[in-house]
């Protein structure tokens, strides 16, 4: 008896005549799933290099290579992704953890060549070139056969509901408007131990951030030490590039998070909170930090100005093992962040937490000092083998509008407000300006007035050049100041002070602006001058900028001083000015006017004034 197994090779004889179904691509296309997993495309326009999908990479099969043809920026890398497709198994991770969403897997999936190395590329965002995939004699063939048809390339692409971060920051504890307006009471709460570990938790160690950041502190570093629950090692690490935790917490201008690769579709890392979290964590320096001066060197360096940069300088060159005295004409340290920055915003126990610190490692603070004063800038030549100038820009500027002597200025206004006797203010403000500083008078002038005329129907507006697109003032101020009713007039300018009979604040009369900077980009503000408009106002308050003060210099010696095309102090590669051992760093020397800024100018400095001393 014949088995049924024995008969059944006998059943492919009716396919014997049958043409075979064959996979001709590329002469016939087949069409995948709509989420096929084929090879990737990556649109460079936004791609910022980070390296997220090589660093997730299971199979090791994408790399970053550099290309020379871009240039890097902040917040994005000369760097795009390279895939090897003998290692790639389409897993499609590195799709979910791009932060701008520029890689995509296509639904194109056949490649056919004998040459390996076909097989390594650098995906860009232009359909695949087949022309590479196949040989010259067919490319004409192939292309005849796909001119009918519009490949589609949307595979799998990111999705955000399934993405491999958390696009939205933990939320920052903040007091209501309607709350903080009443009174000075710092508004940021900050971070606690659960929120702070979450909120480092979305970083993504790319270091786009440190690149932005002028100081280039080790944020990812810092950060992961936060997530792993030890703040000492948090500070240390802060410590290394930032010796004003404290100060920068709180006030920071935050290039890092602009930089962030999240914020392109979700929110930046609380970069700044964190570092303010680890601050705050830590009540002892001292001990957390375990830092001693270098071995002693018997030079002696003066520094003119304790703010970030005489701080930052003073700092970095105790630890070098150098005798450092630090002067300045207020009562304590922090310079224009001790008279600026109002409490709700930056309390003096911050300031002076930073302070004491570097104080404690051998620092001599000097205070209630000016010099070219109390002490001759010659003297501080003759006595120090360096002097390092850090005041900083410590006069505010004018409009010099009529009657502009009836008006207060910002910076006096700021500093009688927090280290002095507070001013008694209005019912109806005006504050020129649209920076920051406006913006912190406005906010300031708005909290005065709730304390002095309680109940009362008072107003706190702003006039600026710049209309909303322009207002120099970060996003953040701006916000908060509309949340706290602050009434806003961008794009008007002063014309005139109008005053009473009796010779006292009636208001402000303001002219429509046009434009406020010329064609080639600098500032040459051009008016609409039929269209006027008047506010009523009995206190007007000028924050239009601020410039510094060299009259403690010399003039044989400031005659020696070099200046920049944009009125800043002239400084070499070591930040030396043109006047031998004399070198300079902070607002004076950079466009740039905020303290990290401050903090890296006085990282190169104390290197300069090491090798200068050495």
């Amino acid at each position: 008896m014949i088995s049924i197994s024995a008969l059944k090779p006998f059943k492919a004889v009716k396919y014997l005549f049958i043409k075979p179904k064959t996979i001709r691509y590329p002469f016939e296309l087949k069409e995948p799933s709509m989420r096929y997993r084929g090879f990737h495309l990556n649109e460079w326009d936004k791609c910022t290099g980070c390296g997220n999908c090589a660093d997730i990479c299971p199979n090791q099969a994408i790399q970053m290579i550099k290309i020379p043809e871009l240039e890097s920026k902040s917040g994005c890398k000369n760097e795009r992704p390279q895939v090897d497709y003998g290692r790639c198994c389409f897993c499609g991770l590195c799709i979910d953890i791009c932060p701008p969403g520029s890689l995509k897997l296509t639904r194109d999936y056949f490649h056919i060549h004998f040459d390996p190395k076909t097989f390594v590329f650098i995906p860009k965002d232009q359909e695949t070139e087949p022309e590479k995939y196949v040989s010259s004699e067919k490319y004409s063939v192939l292309k005849a056969s796909l001119s009918h048809r519009k490949r589609d390339y949307d595979g799998f692409v990111s999705d955000l509901k399934y993405a491999l971060f958390e696009p939205k920051r933990v939320t920052m504890p903040i007091i209501a408007p309607e709350k903080r307006k009443l009174s000075f009471i710092e508004q940021v709460i900050g971070y606690n131990k659960e929120e702070a570990r979450k909120e480092a938790s979305r970083c993504l160690e790319c270091k786009l951030c440190e690149e932005a950041c002028p100081a280039h502190l080790k944020i990812s570093d810092y950060i992961q030490a936060i997530y792993e629950d030890k703040p000492e090692e948090s500070l240390k690490k802060i410590y290394e590039d930032n010796p004003i935790p404290s100060i920068c917490g709180r006030v920071c201008m935050a290039y890092c998070e602009d930089a962030c690769s999240l914020s392109i579709r979700g929110e930046a890392l609380s970069i700044r909170w964190l570092k303010r979290y680890a601050a705050d964590t830590i009540q002892d320096f001292a001990t957390a930090l375990e830092l001693n001066p270098g071995t002693a060197t018997g030079k002696r360096v003066a520094v003119i100005g304790a703010g970030p940069g005489g701080l930052s300088v003073a700092y970095f060159l105790r630890l070098k093992g150098h005798n450092v005295q630090v002067y300045d004409a207020l009562p304590g340290g922090g310079g224009t962040m001790r008279t600026g920055p109002p409490v709700y915003r930056l309390p003096l126990e911050s300031i002076d937490k930073d302070v004491h610190y570097i104080r404690s490692l051998g620092v001599e603070f000097i205070f209630n000092t000016r010099i070219g004063k109390d002490v001759m800038f010659e003297d501080l030549l003759k006595g120090n083998d360096a002097v390092f100038i850090a005041t900083g820009n410590t006069k505010s500027r004018s409009t010099k509008v009529n009657n502009y002597e009836k008006c207060e200025l910002a910076l006096e206004f700021l500093s009688d407000n927090k280290i002095g006797k507070p001013r008694k203010v209005g019912k109806e403000i005006i504050v020129i300006g649209g920076g920051n500083v406006a913006l912190d008078v406005a906010r300031e002038a708005l909290r005065l007035q709730n304390i002095q005329h309680p109940g009362e129907n008072a107003a706190v507006k702003t006039v600026s050049l710049e209309d909303w697109d322009e207002m120099p003032a970060t996003r953040e101020e701006i916000r908060e100041g509309r949340e706290e009713k602050i009434q806003f007039n961008p794009a008007w300018g002063p014309k005139e002070v109008i005053l009473d009979n009796n010779g006292n604040v009636k208001g402000l009369l303001c002219k429509k602006v046009k434009s406020v900077f010329n064609g080639e980009g600098r500032f040459a503000p051009s008016f609409y001058e039929e269209k006027e408009m008047f506010l009523e106002g009995d206190m007007i308050i000028e924050a239009i900028g601020q410039v510094p003060d060299f009259s403690f210099i010399p003039d044989h010696l400031l005659e020696e001083l070099e200046f920049t095309e944009r009125k800043k102090v002239k400084v070499d590669e070591m930040g030396m000015t043109s006047i031998q051992k004399v070198f300079a760093g902070g607002d004076i020397v950079n466009v740039n006017l905020d303290a990290v800024t401050a903090i890296a100018d006085a990282k190169v400095a104390s290197e300069g004034i090491d090798r200068f001393l050495s």
